[in-house]
């Protein structure tokens, strides 16, 4: 290092040099400090930036994902109306008299009904009658009320499955019957039909039915069996 020269003494010379050489290491820094603080900023910015890019992404997938139906429960409608494995006839909803078993009798599951006409054709003038047959399927012998207000007989077009008839709309009967059936016992009844049409609570007039094909359901309680047909000449 050149000695200073000049009128101060030599240390005066040499200490402004110091403190100019201080100042530029001390510039230089708050310099760097300076540049590295203004790139922290943007990384962190940069950062932030793809944080909440990220997030909006991840909401949108969620929102895209999620099924329609969360939105809304559906509910069904339209199912088979017995336990026989029958669909109930279109446009029908046939109420029975106790829709409910009462406690500790049979349950619809053990138990079968069938039905049949007495006879494959019925002549004019002749009153169809038709068998119903209530058999416990189950494993344990168990009551239930068999009563006539608690099955049903109907009547119904074999095309269209129009209800024509019930046994119960004009002459309901609330006698109670209740029966102990054993495993594979079988309770068997019989009714007649004047061949006449009929609603529930008897509130149309009753016309009589014409020739053509037809078909019968019997019914206890919401148990219902497989239709049969039937011929009117």
């Amino acid at each position: 290092m050149m000695e200073p020269s000049g009128p101060l003494p030599p240390e005066i010379y040499r200490r402004r040099r110091w403190l100019a050489i201080g100042a530029a290491i001390v510039a230089l820094v708050l310099l760097i400090w300076i540049v590295s603080a203004l790139r922290g900023g943007d990384d962190d910015q940069a950062t932030d930036a793809a944080a909440v890019s990220s997030s909006l992404t991840a909401t949108t997938s969620a929102s895209a994902s999620t099924p329609a139906s969360a939105s809304g429960s559906t509910s069904e409608s339209g199912s088979t109306d017995d336990s026989s494995g029958s669909a109930e006839p279109s446009g029908t909803a046939e109420a029975s008299a106790a829709a409910a078993v009462a406690a500790g009798q049979c349950p619809d599951s053990s138990l079968a009904v069938k039905v049949s006409p007495g006879k494959p054709t019925y002549p004019a003038g002749e009153e169809p009658e038709f068998g119903i047959v209530v058999t416990n399927i189950g494993n344990a012998a168990c009551d239930r009320e068999l009563g006539a207000g608690m099955q049903q007989v109907l009547v119904y077009t074999l095309d269209t499955q129009q209800r024509l008839w019930s046994n119960n709309d004009c002459f309901p009967n609330s006698d109670a019957d209740v029966r102990t059936l054993e495993p594979g016992q079988q309770a068997a009844f019989t009714v007649k039909w004047s061949g006449a049409t009929s609603a529930p609570g008897c509130t149309a007039p009753r016309e009589p039915v014409p020739a053509g094909a037809y078909s019968v359901v019997g019914q206890l309680g919401n148990l219902r069996s497989a239709p049969e047909p039937f011929n009117l000449s």
